[in-house]
């Protein structure tokens, strides 16, 4: 790595708001600032028990706290808390769509949407069993479903459900591209949708493999990074 920078204990989600890096302290109950430029530590900020994932909505940072059963939403400018919000029971993924926060609840086989201007609920919407990673890809909501061994599309506007397509063995992480899904499979490889119809584009494993469990997904505007959670490696 080119640094390394401290934080709280077992860090999980990561998110970037345009100048900084925010990570969720799962064993700390809180979440740390560092400044993307330098590393900087512009802070540490308490949210609910056992933070797990976080999002960006251009203003304000929103953190699921596992334990707490809500989301809490921190100010990016200076960390100010604007409140938490209930959800359901061991939330995980988080994603905004633009106007709304939307929440995995793993133990629900739900998702919830949340206005993000007040934290009001707009809407549950069944998925399949424990869903976990989310991604929206500009109109629709994607939610990996972990225990069903797919993804589930939302149209994000009213919850419609658009569809289940079937991926590898326990997808975890989910991203965008601009044009497709990609899904890491815990099972030991990536799958690759088309947003447009969920069309299966096609698995790969190179890199990842039986015993790699990749875990988390992103796209830089040209690859898929994926994190392999038992080969302690990445894969591009």
């Amino acid at each position: 790595p080119q640094a390394a920078f401290v934080v709280g204990n077992n860090p999980q989600g990561v998110a970037f708001d345009g100048a900084n890096i925010w990570v969720a302290n799962q064993n700390s109950n809180n979440v740390t600032k560092l400044r993307a430029s330098d590393g900087a530590n512009l802070g540490t900020f308490a949210v609910g028990v056992l933070p797990r994932f976080v999002a960006f909505d251009g203003a304000n940072i929103w953190v699921t706290n596992e334990n707490s059963r809500t989301v809490t939403k921190l100010r990016a400018s200076d960390g100010v808390n604007l409140g938490s919000f209930p959800v359901g029971i061991s939330p995980s993924g988080i994603a905004f769509d633009g106007a709304n926060i939307w929440v995995a609840n793993s133990n629900n086989s739900n998702v919830m949407k949340l206005r993000a201007s007040d934290g009001a609920l707009l809407g549950t919407f069944p998925v399949g069993n424990f869903p976990f990673g989310i991604a929206f890809d500009g109109a629709n909501i994607w939610v990996t479903n972990t225990s069903s061994n797919n993804v589930t599309k939302l149209r994000a506007s009213d919850g419609a459900n658009l569809g289940s397509f079937s991926v590898g063995t326990l997808p975890f992480g989910i991203a965008f591209d601009g044009a497709n899904i990609w899904v890491a499979n815990r099972g030991g490889n990536v799958t690759k949708l088309r947003a447009l119809d969920g069309a299966n584009l096609g698995s790969f494993g190179s890199g990842t493999g039986p015993g790699s469990s990749p875990i988390s997904i992103a796209f830089d505007g040209a690859n898929v990074w994926v994190a392999n959670n038992s080969s302690n490696n990445i894969t591009k």
